[in-house]
């Protein structure tokens, strides 16, 4: 299906819609699995924050200052233009979301002028160039769907092996985008920022999503059995009709421990930022946790 042209590809997507198929296709995934997610409440908001600081995790609060995220929007405006997914989405609700994301992480991040900054699992986002336009930094996008290899300010396969030498960036982020990561990639892929970030260089995360139940939403109607991704026997696995995308891991603060703590370099710092009020930008906005890594001399 990978070398199918993609009208090809969203023909037979479209076929295994179909409740008939598409349940066909769930049931050929291996485990218990589950078509509904346990919804999120405030109370498991809650639980979830005193569950870090029990495990001992370094927790903030991050108050989101709406007269500057509007400043951004109306900055940066031209620029979400030119991306035509963008442009379709500006004045919905999605648009909302992802652009606070973006201007959430270059708070967290402090961007500067002199920073190096990569945009990690980028596609078509327009964070690079709104980010070199507003803050002056250089910058780089990294995706798997570009060609392999470093061509100007585009740096394309895995982001786990990004062929740079140690120490290229000062700042990195990925926006909605950590939770696709298959496997052990996301293991890799934090081992992989130590290695890349200079001393008191930054990685931001966002959303980190967290929930009290550790599973991986999938939609079975975007991958084949022979494509199928490699979920872990120990996730709850949500078949989301509709979703649309193969892989997304969802933690519980144990594994988040396990995999992504006690995975981190010795250099390597973890600060979580509880989002208090992006439901006040808007109520459709989901943004509740941000994780910022920052490497130590």
């Amino acid at each position: 299906m990978h070398n199918m042209p993609s009208a090809i590809k969203g023909i037979k997507r479209r076929f295994w819609t179909f409740k008939p198929f598409w349940n066909h296709r769930r049931n050929s995934i291996f485990g218990p699995k589950k078509e509904l997610a346990v919804p999120h409440s405030s109370q498991m908001h809650y639980r979830l924050i005193e569950d870090m600081e029990r495990h001992g995790l370094d927790i903030e609060d991050f108050e989101i200052n709406a007269l500057e995220y509007q400043t951004y929007v109306r900055d940066a405006g031209e620029l979400y233009a030119k991306y035509h997914l963008y442009h379709t989405l500006v004045r919905s609700h999605h648009f909302i979301e992802k652009s606070l994301e973006h201007f959430v992480a270059a708070q967290l991040l402090e961007l500067e002028s002199d920073d190096v900054y990569v945009d990690v699992a980028s596609a078509r986002s327009p964070a690079p160039e709104i980010y070199h336009k507003l803050y002056g930094c250089t910058t780089y996008r990294q995706d798997m769907i570009y060609p392999d290899g470093i061509r100007g300010n585009v740096i394309g396969g895995n982001a786990a092996e990004m062929p740079l030498k140690d120490h290229f960036f000062t700042k990195m982020a990925l926006h909605c985008s950590f939770e696709h990561f298959e496997d052990d990639s996301d293991i890799r892929f934090i081992k992989e920022a130590a290695r890349l970030l200079r001393t008191g260089g930054r990685l931001c995360i966002l959303p980190l999503y967290l929930r009290d139940t550790y599973t991986i939403h999938t939609d079975p109607a975007v991958f084949t059995k022979q494509e199928m991704p490699p979920f872990e026997k120990d996730a709850v696995i949500y078949c989301a009709r509709g979703y649309g995308n193969r892989h997304g891991r969802i933690y519980d603060i144990p594994h988040l421990i396990a995999r992504i703590v006690n995975n981190m370099d010795a250099g390597l710092s973890l600060k979580i930022y509880n989002i208090q009020n992006a439901a006040q930008i808007d109520r459709y906005c989901y943004l509740e946790f941000a994780a910022i890594f920052e490497k130590g001399g």
